[in-house]
């Protein structure tokens, strides 16, 4: 496991919200007593930052001024699809849907399950599935936060989960893969050599520009790639309360900035 990738939980929660400002209110709180003026100005901007950092209205402001996000699949996008699975005998496009979390033990069933993320991108993906006649790929391990590689993976989970819950079968899973970057690296091989020529992308809205970087990249132009986004943040337009911090706002403004983050290091890093 490379030294660098297994510390990204650690250095993505360092350089998100709310860990910067604390820091930066913090340093003017211990400026404070020997220069007046520059630390009330550091805990001032740190305090307000902590503010904005937690309101829908900066989740907004930041998504519209640093992703761009792919509309959803219309309805002609759904026809050109459906016809797709009816002009081959043997389909050449696939659904993939990528795993965004688990829980190792949920105690209400006595077993693994998918994260939230994870359950929304699957039921979208079955849903597609259903409407194209299209087959299914889920893509997913253990992710780097994970402690030790035990129990089940994503992947594994969610071939389970589609036949149990929505009596649906997934056609392929990948389940080594801990990032984006490795979900696109391992599957596209897999579904190439299923003879898969085209891809379906689901993944959540904020999280899609990532991840057809990196499947762009691992295709290299030997798959097509459609984007099939799913669970945007719509605008509340609630006036003032949209500047008012909530759980909401809060984890809004943190994706949409790991998402950021994570579209600048793909595309400064090696290929």
């Amino acid at each position: 496991m490379p030294v660098l990738e297994s510390f990204k939980p650690l250095l993505t929660a360092l350089v998100l919200p709310p860990v910067p400002w604390l820091l930066l209110a913090l340093l003017g709180a211990l400026l404070a007593s020997k220069r007046r003026r520059l630390g009330a100005l550091l805990l001032g901007l740190g305090l307000v930052l902590i503010w904005l950092s937690a309101c829908q209205g900066s989740g907004q402001w930041l998504q519209q001024a640093l992703l761009t996000v792919p509309p959803p699949l219309g309805e002609s996008e759904l026809s050109g699809l459906r016809q797709e699975r009816n002009a081959a005998a043997k389909p050449a496009t696939a659904i993939v849907v990528l795993g965004g979390g688990r829980v190792l033990h949920a105690p209400e069933s006595g077993t693994s399950d998918l994260g939230t993320p994870s359950l929304q991108r699957l039921r979208y993906g079955i849903r597609l599935a259903r409407e194209t006649g299209l087959p299914l790929a889920f893509s997913g391990g253990a992710g780097w936060a994970a402690r030790v590689e035990s129990g089940a993976s994503e992947a594994e989970i969610a071939r389970r989960i589609a036949l149990r819950d929505f009596r649906h079968p997934i056609t392929w899973i990948e389940a080594e893969s801990r990032d984006t970057q490795e979900n696109a690296q391992r599957s596209v091989p897999l579904l190439q050599a299923a003879g898969i020529r085209h891809i379906v992308l689901v993944t959540h809205a904020l999280h899609m520009p990532r991840a057809l970087h990196e499947f762009g990249q691992a295709a290299a132009g030997a798959l097509r790639v459609t984007a099939a986004p799913m669970g945007y943040f719509s605008a509340a337009d609630r006036g003032v309360l949209d500047w008012m911090p909530s759980a909401d706002g809060f984890e809004q403004v943190r994706l949409v900035l790991r998402e950021r983050l994570g579209l600048v290091v793909a595309s400064v890093r090696p290929n």
